[in-house]
């Protein structure tokens, strides 16, 4: 099954440093039928203007993953750990019994990035950070396969049943990808324009797709991520 979610569905907010698409019902954006989908909790598509950011707060018990669309993120956390991330780079963090960080853009130009938060399989993890500096190329036309649970050998290991992946596609070229029986994904076109199933999606879509096959035709240069999950309506926690 696919479903093509109406913008009118998400939230978002626009501030004088930041400018965000809230795909879940975070901060001041509530909806009883849109709190998450499976244990993927936010997927919120920030633009933070240069020079500022997120100023230091906490979190506990989420995995927390940041993929860099566009600009240069500067990390900084509790435990000590300072981090510089760019395009197609991604950051992860397990919150576990507490942590504090800040993000910043300390940048000239504007910062994209999207934040991603995955409930864990358990309360009161260690918390834990990461960062990986992907090769951009190593999505050009083909999945990278960027996280995936910690009994598996992606990149990026997190305390969840979850892979994500991201592709880049030409103009004109295709991907498949599967989601399997007992599974579900949530697939987001990031930048560009394809069809999907033959279904037209742009640039900040979002796709529900539940135990399907799924063909993608880039129309024009597209950057997608997948996030796959088991099947499931609520979170584990």
């Amino acid at each position: 099954m696919l479903r093509k979610l109406d913008h009118r569905y998400m939230g978002g907010a626009v501030y004088d440093w930041l400018e965000t698409t809230y795909h879940f019902s975070f901060a001041d954006y509530y909806n009883e039928a849109n709190i998450n989908f499976g244990v993927l909790r936010v997927l919120n598509d920030d633009i933070i203007a240069p020079h500022t950011g997120f100023d230091t707060h906490p979190h506990k018990d989420m995995e927390i993953i940041t993929y860099v669309i566009e600009g240069e993120l500067t990390h900084k956390d509790s435990m000590g750990n300072v981090g510089v991330l760019k395009r197609g780079q991604m950051q992860y963090m397990s919150a576990g019994t507490g942590i504090t960080h800040s993000e910043y853009n300390n940048t000239d130009i504007p910062l994209r990035l999207l934040q991603i938060w995955i409930v864990p399989d358990k309360r009161g993890h260690q918390p834990t950070y990461g960062e990986y500096h992907f090769d951009w190329e190593a999505r050009h036309n083909q999945w990278l396969h960027m996280v995936s649970d910690i009994h598996e050998d992606a990149p990026i290991t997190i305390n969840q049943d979850v892979n994500i992946y991201t592709i880049l596609l030409d103009e004109g070229n295709i991907a498949d990808i599967n989601v399997a029986f007992g599974r579900q994904a949530y697939l987001m076109q990031i930048e560009g324009f394809s069809t999907v199933n033959e279904i037209a999606v742009k640039e900040k879509d979002a796709l529900e797709i539940i135990e399907d096959n799924i063909h993608i035709e880039a129309t024009h240069t597209s950057h997608f991520i997948v996030i796959d999950m088991p099947k499931s309506s609520h979170p584990y926690m």
